[in-house]
């Protein structure tokens, strides 16, 4: 309770939990920090590397380079999330034998409905780093300096979840955009649990519009000077 899934005990009875225990390892801390740096880099390290001009020189337009560097992000944030899924599945595969699965709840399902349940659960981590995504590519539209804006990132996100941790602070934790990225684990109830799922949805496509936006604004209204 309140510890996250508890999914480490089960691997050696069946290799497709290690799908589900890397997920929950990486989710934290290096999925979001790899986010964090490439959000950071997507149009800082342009202007950082004197290429933002010559790229706007292009009749793309501001607008439609923004969305292609945000379409990057959001395709690497799948990228990454399928790479830890499938090496967790091919590993487990290999180490340890594969079956039926049982659920959070203590049912069991069949192994191809538990491969769905793995699609569906990486699909969903995929989808919690979309807000940490944003904000990174508003930082990015910020600054000139793509260091600069990785480290701010990566950062915020530091910040953010030691917040997120502080029990004083409970009030503003639903709000936090790592507050629900663990619920994925109600994915593996029978039946699925998706109260806190469709929150952690909801408050990743509230991110995104506002700070997409912000991007926006700011990247259409700056000087371009590098």
């Amino acid at each position: 309770e309140g510890g996250g899934p508890a999914f480490l005990t089960q691997i050696t009875g069946n290799g497709l939990f290690l799908v589900f225990a890397a997920l929950a390892a990486t989710l934290p801390v290096f999925l979001p920090m790899a986010v964090g740096v490439v959000a950071g880099d997507a149009v800082a390290g342009e202007a950082s590397a004197g290429t933002l001009r010559y790229l706007l020189v292009a009749p793309a337009g501001r607008t439609r380079l923004l969305f292609a560097k945000y379409a990057a992000t959001l395709v690497f944030c799948l990228v990454a999330t399928l790479v830890v899924a499938v090496s967790a599945l091919a590993t487990g595969a290999l180490l340890f034998p594969l079956g039926e699965v049982t659920t959070i709840s203590g049912t069991r399902i069949g192994f191809g409905e538990g491969v769905l349940r793995a699609a569906l659960i990486a699909a969903v981590v995929a989808a919690s780093l979309i807000g940490l995504a944003t904000i990174g590519l508003f930082v990015s539209t910020l600054t000139h300096s793509g260091v600069a804006a990785m480290a701010t990132t990566v950062g915020l996100l530091i910040t953010v979840q030691i917040l997120d941790t502080v029990p004083q602070l409970s009030g503003i934790h639903p709000y936090l955009f790592p507050h629900y990225w663990l619920s994925f684990a109600d994915l593996l109830r029978e039946p699925v649990y998706w109260d806190e799922v469709r929150d952690n949805l909801t408050l990743q496509a509230v991110y995104a519009a506002v700070f997409g936006s912000a991007a926006w604004a700011r990247f259409t209204t700056k000087d371009i000077t590098a």
